[in-house]
């Protein structure tokens, strides 16, 4: 009886760190006792394949694979624990300190399910946990679901379609709201059963679409960025989520990746197969400056610039006019919309729009009302403002200005 209860006092081993020297790793290991108990043990790098071969193994739900910049050196050892694991269907949490982008890129092409940087964000261990758990109930998404899901892109298309840009000057601007409720109100414009209107995610780290409209973020994304230059019609289609039917989504990945995950050639063929297939491409761009943006700055037909009416925006659009002119790039393709701008009869709010644009040198000729309370439940549910709030102000300014898009687009494609 003793021998029995001693045995149900011993939990299991559902996961393992997989490390150089564990001690290295001081928050990882307080976060696996606290996430795990004592349920968790901890190997070596050579340890790792031999462990996979043994019974303990089938229990183990998942391994953290903890990196410094020293075991860079070791990149295929931990490829191939990466391997053997996700072979076993034993999930991957890479954790990483100070390892080169390209490194990264390496071992979560291999299969890697999370990415987390160290020192670990608080909470950022459970959370991804959390996060493949949730994946088990889950059935896989088959293939015929997939397609079912996703448009079907033809080989010969030989679309041109306008590039629309969507970039915060600051944090909280609505850029990405301003985004998805364009394509929407584009899409609905769209004459046809063909979908016409494709919504990119390029924010990598902090990208928001999905929420916005309630997508699932799908793991064929990362493959795609993964390897675009064999990239074509079908990789590129099975990528895309199809929203309502009508607007075609390419989310932000599933796991939150460095900026340079991808080159400006990445870049340049994705968007090029999205123009090649849609009327309309609208990119929501993150905040920061990365090598890429000068591509999508030189690719865009419009690029809108979100600001506030507050020091945070006039002062990082002033940054930003400084860094595109001193690189000689088109800065004045960069169109100003004024977001939650005053109301026509805040005169001195006019007046400090007014002073705002003088100072910068800019003009603020396109303001967006506050749409007030019903914006952020429209994000929060999962719905464009034409769904949720149809009547909103800010819904009826976007409406106008996607109109005015739409006719222009259209009569420049009779003009040719």
């Amino acid at each position: 009886m003793s021998t029995a209860a001693s045995q149900q006092e011993t939990p299991p081993i559902v996961a393992c760190t997989i490390c150089r020297d564990v001690q290295n790793f001081d928050l990882l290991i307080e976060d696996m006792e606290t996430a795990m108990g004592e349920a968790w043990g901890d190997l070596d790098f050579t340890e790792a394949l031999a462990f996979f071969y043994q019974p303990e193994a089938e229990a183990v739900e998942f391994v953290a694979l903890a990196m410094e910049s020293a075991d860079e050196d070791n990149l295929d050892l931990m490829g191939e624990i990466i391997t053997q694991a996700k072979s076993r269907n034993i999930k991957v949490i890479l954790v990483a300190e100070d390892v080169t982008p390209a490194a990264l890129h390496k071992l979560l092409r291999l299969g890697a399910d999370e990415f987390i940087p160290y020192p670990l964000p608080e909470h950022e261990l459970a959370a991804a946990i959390e996060r493949l758990r949730a994946q088990n109930p889950v059935a896989p998404e088959t293939p015929a679901a997939s397609a079912a899901n996703s448009p079907k892109l033809h080989a010969d298309s030989r679309r041109e379609g306008a590039v629309i840009v969507t970039h915060g000057m600051a944090g909280g601007t609505g850029a990405t709201t301003f985004a998805v409720n364009l394509a929407w109100e584009l899409a609905q414009l769209s004459e046809g059963d063909t979908p016409s209107v494709c919504l990119l995610d390029l924010d990598l780290q902090h990208g928001s679409v999905s929420t916005y409209l309630d997508l699932p973020r799908r793991d064929a994304v990362m493959e795609m960025l993964s390897e675009t230059e064999v990239m074509d019609e079908d990789i590129f289609g099975g990528s895309l989520v199809t929203y309502q039917d009508r607007l075609q989504v390419l989310t932000a990945p599933a796991d939150m990746v460095p900026l340079e995950f991808i080159t400006p050639e990445d870049i340049l063929r994705v968007v090029e197969m999205a123009r090649s297939h849609f009327d309309f491409v609208v990119i929501d761009l993150p905040h920061t400056l990365v090598q890429w943006t000068e591509t999508v700055l030189n690719m865009a037909h419009v690029y809108f610039a979100l600001v506030e009416l507050d020091m945070r925006s006039a002062q990082n659009t002033l940054r930003m006019k400084r860094a595109l002119q001193s690189e000689d790039l088109p800065f004045d393709k960069l169109r100003f919309l004024l977001n939650r701008a005053p109301k026509f009869t805040d005169l001195n709010g006019k007046s400090r729009v007014k002073r705002m644009a003088e100072s910068l040198g800019i003009a603020l000729d396109i303001q967006l009302p506050d749409g007030g309370k019903p914006v952020l439940q429209s994000c929060d549910h999962g719905q464009p403002l034409a769904t949720s709030a149809p009547k909103n102000p800010l819904r009826k300014e976007i409406a106008k200005l996607a109109k005015s898009l739409h006719e222009l687009g259209a009569s420049e494609a009779k003009a040719a």
